[in-house]
């Protein structure tokens, strides 16, 4: 029983194509795109104000050289959103729970990030080695310990996604089966369990937005950190 729990997580095939494929694209079919008219929609409208109030508050802190990232910053935040929302849905399969797709997003953005300070002010990117005013018998550690914090920020970021989904959905799915199986035994501890259910999942709306938004946000320090 315990390995079915984790049977949610494992890339199907339907038809010889892989869910995943689908699940990956299927959020950009969601958004309505642009078109000529001088006036637009109300669901343009409101996705416009939302999409430019988010720019406006994930660029806060970055310096003008960072603004140019804000297309793909606000892309990545709305791609991350959707699939994790979807994969909330019955019946649907979660990419972002899985750990080697956020380490392809991860890994890529907090590179371009290093690379970028590395070209750009090298002797800034690599101050933050070693803080400013460290005893001489403590320089090499530090420079070792700071080099290691560097190069797990990328797993630091997938983990991060990866741990808060899937404990989300294997909570729901533990609490909905014992839901199912009370039922027929204990009719008032199964509605409790039901309840909790309801408020476990609107929990979990908010995670998936929030975590979203925490990846593109420490994405965004990290970049600040080298512009």
């Amino acid at each position: 029983l315990s390995v079915s729990f984790f049977d949610q997580f494992m890339s199907t095939t339907y038809l010889g194509i892989p869910l995943i494929a689908l699940a990956l694209m299927f959020p950009s079919i969601l958004y309505p795109t642009t078109t000529t008219r001088w006036l637009n929609n109300r669901l343009l409208t409101l996705q416009g104000a939302f999409i430019n109030r988010f720019i406006h508050q994930l660029l806060l802190p970055l310096n003008v050289a960072g603004h140019k990232w804000a297309t793909l910053l606000a892309s990545l935040m709305l791609f991350l959103i959707s699939l994790n929302m979807l994969g909330l849905l019955p019946y649907t399969f979660t990419p972002t729970a899985q750990l080697s797709l956020n380490l392809g997003f991860a890994v890529p953005l907090w590179l371009a990030t290093v690379i970028i300070g590395m070209r750009n002010q090298p002797n800034h990117a690599l101050g933050h080695l070693l803080p400013e005013g460290t005893p001489n018998l403590l320089i090499p550690m530090l420079i070792i310990i700071e080099t290691i914090s560097l190069f797990i920020r990328p797993l630091a970021l997938g983990v991060r996604l990866t741990a808060n989904l899937t404990a989300g959905h294997l909570l729901i799915q533990l609490i909905s089966t014992a839901a199912f199986v009370l039922l027929p035994l204990m009719p008032a501890v199964a509605i409790l369990t039901a309840t909790v259910l309801v408020l476990l999942t609107l929990l979990e709306v908010a995670v998936a937005m929030i975590q979203a938004y925490v990846f593109v946000l420490l994405l965004t320090l990290y970049l600040q950190e080298n512009i």
